[in-house]
């Protein structure tokens, strides 16, 4: 008879150890499932912290154009940058804040200037860094983005957006730093800044409700001298690319002197603790293997004993021994196999829960973080792939072979004679 027929006969005889196989195997299926969900998870979730989260990396120095900023923001390690130009300018049509405070006396340095408004010419406010952690509030309107590179654009604060009855939509003049020209701005945010207005006297251009957000080409036609930047900020997945970056803008800026800060605590208190959670999954795939093949042959030596006459019969018929193993490895084989169904149903509710239980409070705990509008999703979604099922299927039938071919040796020891002759 056919080894592969006769291991179907035999698992149909004996339900009960044939159902305990099966339990077996389906618990060891679904934490190996549980645990190929969760790194695939935790995999996603890296992949979009470095993303949205990232690593900041600040650049200062002399030579820095917005020309060169572009040419270091279009490295393949950056996803996102901005550079950042402060100018002074003045305004027309509006009325820019004065502090409360009096001017003390004597003192020339509150004359009336020409420039009382504080421009940033910028790229992405999202990176600033006030409106990063939320210190900076968006309260109408949107910020400034890559895509009002060529457009006449701003973001004012609050105060002066109270003062002068603006509001998004609104066109306000800046004056040029030679009063030669005037541009116009269109308003398309106002912004709340936290900082409270100086406790002594200050110039206007000093006080934080006369400070505007424009773009960088807005802030270069109002002031067309000023070429370098005061710094530009670029945004990496990881801080192991830090030093790419560092030798492109060693390589741009040439030997002159600059500074590069590395900002990664937003990047540790989100990534990290992802990362140790992958590979906790990691090394509950190999512990649950593991086990599984030292249960699984543990039980199949002792069915080995319990069938020493039936294996003694089969011998003496003329079977071959290796037909013998192959008849245990496909009837556990064919257990594995039905074990792994039932463990893609059970696996995606344990899975899923296991990965709320477990980067829920990861993320929870590492709060403090960035505010923005892209960022990680608390709730991380554990999809059953294709290539998950596979990997199980694989280790099922790897655990199957072991688990049956080591025990397996003691029937290449047996002898028919011996084992009748035992049973009598």
């Amino acid at each position: 008879m056919n080894f592969v027929k006769r291991a179907g006969l035999s698992l149909r005889a004996r339900k009960v150890r044939t159902a305990v196989l099966l339990g077996i195997f389906v618990v060891i299926c679904t934490l190996l499932l549980g645990g190929f969900l969760l790194q695939g998870a935790t995999a996603r979730q890296e992949a979009d912290a470095q993303r949205t989260i990232g690593v900041d990396v600040t650049l200062k120095g002399k030579a820095l154009t917005p020309a060169l900023a572009d040419r270091l923001g279009s490295s393949p390690q950056v996803h996102r940058y901005n550079p950042r130009l402060p100018i002074e300018a003045g305004a027309r049509g509006i009325e820019p804040l004065e502090s409360d405070v009096p001017r003390p006396r004597g003192d020339r340095s509150g004359a009336k200037t020409p420039r009382p408004l504080a421009l940033n010419g910028v790229r992405d406010s999202g990176l600033l860094l006030p409106f990063s952690y939320g210190s900076n509030k968006i309260t109408a309107g949107r910020g400034v983005t890559p895509e009002d590179a060529g457009r006449r654009v701003a973001m004012v604060e609050k105060r002066l957006a109270s003062k002068n009855g603006l509001k998004v939509g609104d066109t306000i003049r800046a004056l040029s730093a030679d009063g030669k020209s005037t541009v116009p701005l269109t308003v398309v945010g106002i912004y709340r800044d936290s900082t409270p207005d100086p406790t002594r006297w200050s110039p206007p251009h000093l006080l934080p409700g006369n400070t505007l957000y424009v773009p960088v080409r807005a802030a270069q036609q109002l002031s067309p001298g000023t070429g370098d930047l005061a710094e530009a900020v670029f945004r990496i997945g990881s801080p192991e690319q830090a030093e790419q970056l560092h030798a492109e803008a060693r390589r741009l800026l040439g030997t002159g002197p600059f500074d590069f800060r590395v900002n990664d605590k937003a990047y540790k208190d989100q990534v990290r603790p992802i990362q140790r959670v992958g590979t906790f999954a990691r090394l509950i795939v190999q512990l649950i293997a593991l086990a599984g093949a030292l249960i699984l042959g543990l039980i199949v030596m002792l069915q080995i004993r319990e069938r020493r006459d039936e294996l003694g019969m089969l011998l003496s018929l003329g079977e071959k021994k290796w037909k013998l193993i192959g008849q245990h490895t496909v009837e556990v084989a064919a257990v594995a196999l039905s074990a792994v169904a039932l463990a893609a149903l059970a696996g995606q509710i344990a899975a899923q829960q296991a990965g709320d239980a477990l980067l829920g409070h990861q993320e929870s705990a590492s709060l403090p973080r960035p505010r923005s509008p892209d960022a990680v999703a608390d709730s991380p979604e554990m999809r059953v792939q294709p290539s998950d099922l596979g990997k199980v299927a694989g280790i099922g039938l790897g655990i199957s072979l072991v688990s049956t071919v080591v025990p397996g040796i003691g029937i290449l020891r047996l002898h028919p004679r011996s084992i009748l002759t035992d049973s009598e």
